[in-house]
């Protein structure tokens, strides 16, 4: 069992990120420019996360629970998608983002697609 490790989709506010690892330095969130994936398909960022053991968190709540949805369809494995609403406050993300890496395990997200917040 480990912790949750988070992949930030391009269009993750970007405060939400710095907010998450300030108030956690021990959780890992990779962007996808740090993967050469900026502007990659949604399915491609859902399978690099899927090979590197990432939970991708994404506001992109169509198109990229769309991949998600066909990832499962097609029995493809996924260590998770997390999709946050725009209108959601930041403070509140960096809130539920955190909670989900202190109090629950990587493998308990498999395959799930949930919308902030819990």
């Amino acid at each position: 069992m480990s912790r949750p490790r988070f992949l930030a989709d391009h269009d993750l506010n970007e405060h939400i990120i710095d907010g998450v690892t300030r108030r956690e330095p021990g959780l890992e969130c990779v962007r996808v420019r740090d993967l050469s994936l900026n502007g990659a398909p949604d399915g491609q960022v859902l399978s690099e996360a899927a090979t590197r053991g990432l939970i991708v968190v994404s506001h992109d709540v169509n198109t990229m629970a769309a991949a998600a949805r066909a990832r499962l369809e097609r029995r493809e494995v996924f260590p998770g998608l997390i999709l946050v609403r725009q209108s959601l406050p930041v403070g509140r993300v960096i809130e539920d983002i955190t909670l989900i890496w202190a109090a629950s395990e990587l493998e308990e997200w498999r395959d799930q697609i949930i919308f902030l917040p819990v």
